[in-house]
């Protein structure tokens, strides 16, 4: 089948198999004389897998790693458990990053209201002149 062909079929763009291909994901497809990719059902089957390791949030070099191992003839579940470990705990680490960050919000939050009863003038703004400062700014703006 056709790139375009195996991309509505895997329910991706034609531009990501090629990608996919390039980036060695797929193996390099066949041609036609006329140079038209040639992809198979195996083809389709990796499409669909990448497919849903991307849906995963694994990422095309975590996705080669694990391919590489299969077309090796290891097993491959030892390394998925493993990566998808790697996320949730990188999802562990957002989380209490976002938690930290909103309490600090709810915090300057407050402090504003405190100090306009009181009838305090800011320099420019209370909330962020009295914000925690105990915060750790991490690349990226986030806490």
């Amino acid at each position: 089948m056709t790139v375009g062909r195996a991309a509505a079929l895997a329910g991706l763009s034609p531009k990501a198999v090629r990608l996919y291909e390039r980036r060695g994901l797929l193996p390099t497809a066949e041609r036609t004389e006329s140079g038209y990719r040639l992809f198979t059902a195996d083809d389709l089957d990796v499409l669909h897998f990448i497919r849903q390791a991307k849906a995963l949030d694994l990422t095309l070099d975590e996705i080669k790693d694990v391919l590489d191992l299969q077309r090796g003839g290891e097993q491959t579940c030892a390394r998925v458990t493993g990566l998808l470990d790697e996320h949730l705990a990188a999802i562990d680490r957002k989380l209490a990053d976002l938690r930290r960050l909103r309490r600090a919000l709810l915090t300057a939050r407050r402090a504003a209201d405190t100090a306009q009863r009181e009838g305090c003038e800011a320099v420019v703004c209370r909330i962020i002149e009295h914000a925690p400062t105990d915060i750790e700014t991490r690349p990226g703006g986030y806490i």
